[in-house]
This record gives C-alpha cells, structure tokens and sequence, in this order.
C-alpha cells in the first residue's frame, strides 16, 4: 500500500532553540525513528512530508498555555537540522494542529497515489493524532508510529496510543511501531 510519511513539527523551536527544555529532550529522542523511518520511505518511493507549525504572532492557539514558538519566517519555524531531508521531500507549513487543515495535504497525497498516511513526530496526543485522525476523514488509511512519536510525558505518549490500539476502525487507523509499518 503506498504509503506517506508525515513527520509532524519536528521544527528548530522544538528540538533546537529549546522554547521548552522538555519537549527538546523527548522531541531528539525519536529522531533516530524519524530518520530511519524517512529513509525506508525513500527507498520505498513513499513521498516524506515535514508539516510544521508556522504561527503568526498573536496566533489564537497562544491564548492558552502554549508559548509563541515557530513563526512564520523565523528560524524557530524551519525543520530542525537534526532530521535527514532530501531535495524530492516535501516541507508543508500549517497553522493549526492537524497536517490537513486548511492545507493542500488532501489533494496531493492523493495526486501521489497514497492511501496510507504514517504520521509521527511531535506531540502524539495533538497534532499527530489529529493528522490521523484528519487521514481517517480523508478516507486514508492512517498509522500512529509509536516509536516515531513523543509527547510530553512517557504517560501521555502511552495513554494516547494504547486508546487508539482498541480502536473499532482497525485496520483503517493502527498504532504500529517503525519496524512492523515497513514489515521487518
């Protein structure tokens, strides 16, 4: 099944720049089953999505507790040096939590013959699976990489996914890790 992968903020802010200490430390702990992931894909002819938060200041979603990071045009906002990128993937800022909203994510995964989304990255119980989720209503079918993802706790991180392992929408939505995604 043809497959995309898209590693969702994995932006300097979060894993280089430190806006919070925490989310760098769990954020450069899955880049190794990012990288790896990413480059499997490639080999596969899977296109390799980097969707990213690119925030304008004064941004709705910085009324709550999230602190401004990511803006459009800074630093902060460009996908962090620590993941391996190719000239053919694709660099897709977004400005809400979801990969798919209000982007053109839909219409060119769909153009490339996808039917799988592989969304990982950053934060699993928001805008990961909100971009599965998102996958779902688009009539993907959508994997959750549990090793290719964080939150901000190992307790959040597994309380997501393990809601989503019992699913009634198996197989459409799953949570699988690196190695089971690619069948190894």
């Amino acid at each position: 099944m043809k497959t995309a992968v898209v590693v969702v903020d994995m932006v300097k802010d979060n894993l280089e720049l430190c806006h919070n200490e925490k989310i760098a430390v769990r954020g450069k702990a899955i880049v190794p089953a990012v990288n790896r992931l990413t480059a499997e894909a490639r080999r596969r002819d899977w296109p390799v999505v980097f969707a990213t938060d690119s925030f304008l200041p004064g941004d709705a979603l910085f009324r709550g507790r999230m602190p401004e990071h990511s803006l459009r045009g800074s630093r902060g906002a460009e996908i962090s040096d620590l993941l391996e990128r190719e000239p053919g993937d694709t660099w897709l800022p977004k400005r809400r939590l979801s990969s798919f909203f209000k982007t053109d994510l839909d219409m060119t995964l769909r153009l490339w013959g996808v039917e799988r989304v592989a969304a990982c990255g950053l934060m699993t119980p928001y805008c990961v699976l909100t971009t599965a989720l998102d996958a779902v209503s688009h009539d993907f079918y959508a994997v959750l990489v549990e090793d290719a993802c964080n939150a901000a706790s190992d307790e959040m991180h597994a309380n997501c996914l393990d809601l989503y392992r019992r699913n009634p929408l198996r197989p459409v939505l799953e949570v699988l890790s690196v190695a089971e995604l690619l069948g190894q």
